[in-house]
């Protein structure tokens, strides 16, 4: 054996002698898997990327569910189609029902009526598992529309997907205590004291951490606040994409990876509910059945 082959051969068990020392979820082929709880397919009056670009993202970073919203509803139902048609092998589809047609709506579906049967005919489609993401501020949440369509998703099992703040919160719990309610970017800057006095206060309430800020500091670890409140409330908090113009799809991968990249720094259980699993137990089972 000449010295190269000798190099050759002791670099091989130097390195082989190196990997049954990395610890084991180190060496793990798979990353996490996550079930992205906050996702637009938005359809105007085209999507960002085509469906087979979509499905391919979520195939590549293993991506194995979505809370699928868009507006209109169409890309939505794209999604949902893609997944029967067995485009979409391996991923749990979860649509809600989006209350906007167009943009504008964000700022008045909450005082208009249409929205209102809007959210019934296209209920009437079946399969949907709530109602959202709509945004909401202050005592806009107080409107007797709002109302009625908390209640309607409490009378039909449905969820709500809030983008609001604090006060508007309160309120939709104080519409009807039996809501079920994820809290879309949990806040952005609420402190997280107040966070957990919401969450106290209802136990149906989950908080959704796209675009939230403090939960890492500078060098991307975990800040003792909200490591405390994933330790306290471990079923309560859910992760999301929010794919809601295009350069969030264009940054899917670094979003996904930005996720992970405090996840690893918790408990494996508890990354393991924050990643996937509080989204697979809020949403088990079939669609609430059209009544």
């Amino acid at each position: 054996m000449s010295a190269r082959q000798r190099y050759s051969v002791f670099a091989l068990l130097a390195l082989l002698g190196a990997l049954l020392f990395v610890p084991p979820h180190v060496r793990a082929a798979d990353p996490i898997e996550i079930f992205d709880a906050h996702l637009h397919y938005n359809w105007e009056p085209k999507p960002a990327l085509a469906l087979d670009d979509v499905l391919a993202l979520f195939r590549k970073h293993r991506v194995t569910g979505i809370l699928a919203t868009s507006r209109p509803n169409i890309g939505t139902h794209a999604l949902v189609g893609a997944k029967a048609q067995g485009m979409a092998e391996g991923l749990w589809v979860v649509p809600f029902i989006r209350p906007y047609r167009i943009r504008a709506d964000i700022g008045s579906w909450f005082n208009d009526p249409s929205i209102y049967d809007l959210v019934l005919e296209e209920y009437k489609r079946g399969g949907y598992y709530g109602v959202g993401e709509f945004h909401l501020t202050g005592r806009a949440a107080a409107t007797d529309w709002v109302r009625k369509v908390v209640d309607f998703t409490v009378t039909n099992n449905l969820c709500l997907h809030a983008h609001a703040d604090e006060e508007a919160v309160r309120i939709l719990i104080g519409h009807n205590p039996k809501s079920r309610i994820i809290w879309a970017h949990t806040g952005f800057s609420l402190a997280p004291e107040r966070v957990a006095a919401l969450l106290d206060q209802h136990p149906a309430l989950w908080g959704e951490l796209s675009y939230r800020g403090g939960i890492t500091d500078g060098s991307g670890k975990l800040t003792p606040a909200w490591r405390a409140l994933f330790e306290r409330y471990p079923d309560r908090f859910l992760i999301g994409s929010d794919t809601w113009i295009n350069e969030r799809w264009m940054s899917y991968g670094d979003i996904m990876a930005g996720y992970r990249g405090w996840l690893v720094q918790l408990p494996p259980e508890i990354a393991a509910k924050i990643a996937h699993g509080n989204a697979k137990a809020l949403f088990a089972g079939p669609a609430p059945a059209v009544r």
